[in-house]
């Protein structure tokens, strides 16, 4: 976010200012994130649907009673089946997208549907590749953005919140403000505004690093390497909970900023992470920040 590049004045509409937001690396990172994502979570899905159960602790697949806290099946329903999700003592009916789904015009026994895997048919093999393969295209990416992130002082720049961000008054107009979908204008816009910059932090900083380090502790390759990782989160299973929540948790973020994308302007959003060009509009009135 460093320079005004031109500026296109109507003495009817509001003034319009172009200012390059995102610079190079920022952008081939993130497309490359959304590759990686995508594969990731759909393969991810093909492996969990080989045993859809969570554990917490050192339990084994074949521990009696079934320890897990987290289960998706299909049991027998008459003359048809019905998928079934249990969250602890709570079983919710979850026919047609968890637990049982149709495949080739059939319900058929499925954790997750086969339009959400890779590849679409039940094969932990080609999955396990698939996820491993963009497992490691991802770890790369990221440090390439770590890097650039220290060096380039992007994070100081714009991803650390300043200390006027995070007074109580400021958060909570800014909570108020997106509950209402009211976002920044003009030279207000210029910058992330604390509820991204928190948001970022706590993916970049804790929900990506944890969700690598949970995947590699899943290894017996990296647990002869690094057996304390296994003592860190507390065994296998659990380090496959956190795996899959913390998954879960950047499938969420996701969808929160493509909403925010399409809400707060699709365009313009999308201009700036392909070109690296961000619109700013302002009043005649304001003044504009060079």
């Amino acid at each position: 976010m460093t320079s005004v590049t031109s500026g296109v004045t109507d003495t009817a509409k509001p003034k319009k200012v172009l200012f390059y937001r995102h610079s190079i690396a920022v952008r081939i990172t993130h497309w490359l994130n959304v590759l990686c994502l995508s594969f990731l979570l759909m393969s991810g899905l093909q492996i969990f649907n080989a045993h859809p159960h969570l554990y917490w602790g050192q339990y084994g697949a074949d521990a009696l009673p079934d320890p897990s806290f987290i289960s998706i099946g299909a049991v027998e329903d008459g003359d048809t089946i019905k998928g079934v999700t249990r969250i602890g003592s709570l079983s919710l009916n979850t026919t047609g997208v968890l637990g049982a789904s149709t495949e080739d015009g059939e319900l058929s026994p499925r954790a997750f549907p086969a339009w959400i895997t890779i590849p679409s048919y039940q094969d932990l093999a080609t999955g396990r590749r698939w996820h491993f393969f963009f497992a490691w295209f991802f770890v790369i990416n990221g440090l390439v953005y770590l890097l650039y992130g220290l060096i380039g002082r992007h994070f100081r720049r714009d991803i650390v919140p300043t200390k006027d961000q995070l007074t109580p008054s400021h958060l909570a107009q800014e909570i108020a403000d997106h509950a209402r979908l009211r976002f920044p204008k003009g030279e207000k816009a210029r910058h992330y505004n604390s509820l991204q910059k928190l948001t970022y932090m706590a993916i970049i900083f804790i929900i990506l690093p944890l969700m690598v380090l949970t995947g590699l502790t899943m290894s017996p390759g990296f647990n002869a390497i690094f057996p304390w990782l296994l003592d860190v989160f507390g065994g296998r299973q659990s380090a496959r909970t956190l795996h899959f929540i913390s998954a879960s948790l950047i499938v969420i973020f996701v969808i929160v900023h493509i909403v925010m994308v399409l809400v707060s302007g699709v365009w313009n959003n999308l201009r700036s992470m392909i070109t690296g060009y961000y619109a700013l509009k302002f009043e005649q009135k304001d003044e504009v920040s060079k």
